[in-house]
């Protein structure tokens, strides 16, 4: 078995989220707060961390530490030079995401079909307004989504079901349950031409960092919607806005942007044709225990020697 006797969870989850977990491992010394100057006493005796980042200074502070669980699925601000060069093994929240976020994007989706922005906006000005002409339905139409990770599959899942045709990328064209056709961002123009709708799914590494900049973006059907509820740098926004006003493109959901909040000033923030949901895609009553059963079922993977869930390849950055 491997040691594992101290925990410390950077984060506030609340006294019941704890002692669920305290309850599950009894012998297990779990510290929790939401900063350096709450929980880094406890840093020094730590095995192992929990939360949503580890600066540096925290780092340092952790001489005996042996595994990273993050909270989030994305992992970019771990990976600095000071936590690989020790080896450190690192983990994420991979799927704990997957039923929410996709129901989030569905959201978008649903709601540029049915015109809901517009007559949410007329109904702020008190106005009776039937749009009648720019609806659409879904059954038949082309979603391609960029990252089949499981907040993608789960995505194509639901997409197919309401009658979409799904296209995927991914860095291995590996071929996916319910996915039509799988390239990679080298192969994916043809499947950008196709799609009426646009899904980037995408964890923030060194390759998709801007990876749809204006030349991607122009490799998009004309008329298409575009969505983002990955990371807010793996998109040109400048791109993007100019791609909306040329009307190459009709509208864009974005829960993420760059820099987050975006400035009150950004012309985003007034486009009819663009919804922005603030990072909230990932919220969920449920979600609490999701992650709180994988924090769970790998300390004990861990404590019994097994592999654990979810182990990020630093080259990857996944």
């Amino acid at each position: 078995m491997a040691r594992l006797e101290a925990l410390v969870i950077g984060a506030d989850f609340g006294p019941d989220w704890l002692s669920g977990l305290q309850a599950r491992f009894p012998d297990l010394r779990i510290s929790q707060g939401r900063g350096l100057e709450e929980y880094g006493p406890a840093l020094a005796e730590a095995d192992a961390y929990c939360g949503w980042q580890l600066s540096p200074a925290a780092l340092a502070a952790a001489p005996n530490l042996r595994w990273v669980q993050a909270i989030t699925a994305g992992v970019d601000s771990f990976l600095y030079p000071e936590l690989l060069e020790r080896g450190i093994l690192l983990t994420n929240m991979s799927g704990v995401h997957a039923s929410n976020i996709s129901e989030h994007v569905l959201a978008l989706i649903l709601g540029f079909a049915r015109n809901l922005p517009e007559l949410r906006d007329a109904q702020g000005r008190g106005e009776w307004k039937q749009v009648v002409n720019r609806q659409f339905e879904l059954t038949g139409q082309t979603l391609c989504i960029v990252g089949l990770g499981d907040i993608g599959l789960a995505l194509a899942a639901k997409a197919a079901a309401l009658g979409m045709r799904v296209s995927g990328v991914r860095n291995r064209p590996l071929p996916a349950h319910g996915i039509g056709t799988v390239a990679t961002p080298d192969t994916m123009r043809p499947l950008l031409a196709e799609a009426d709708h646009v899904a980037l799914c995408m964890p923030l590494t060194p390759g998709s960092r801007n990876l749809f900049n204006a030349e991607r973006l122009s490799w998009i059907k004309p008329g298409a919607y575009l969505y983002n509820i990955g990371r807010g740098e793996t998109l040109d926004q400048d791109a993007l806005l100019a791609a909306l006003r040329s009307g190459h493109l009709r509208g864009a959901g974005l829960d993420v942007t760059t820099p987050e909040p975006l400035p009150a000033e950004h012309p985003f923030w007034r486009m009819p044709n663009v919804v922005i949901t603030a990072h909230t895609s990932g919220a969920s009553p449920l979600l609490w225990g999701r992650m709180r059963d994988l924090l769970a079922d790998n300390i004990a993977r861990y404590r019994a020697g097994q592999p654990l869930r979810n182990v990020v390849d630093p080259t990857l950055g996944y």
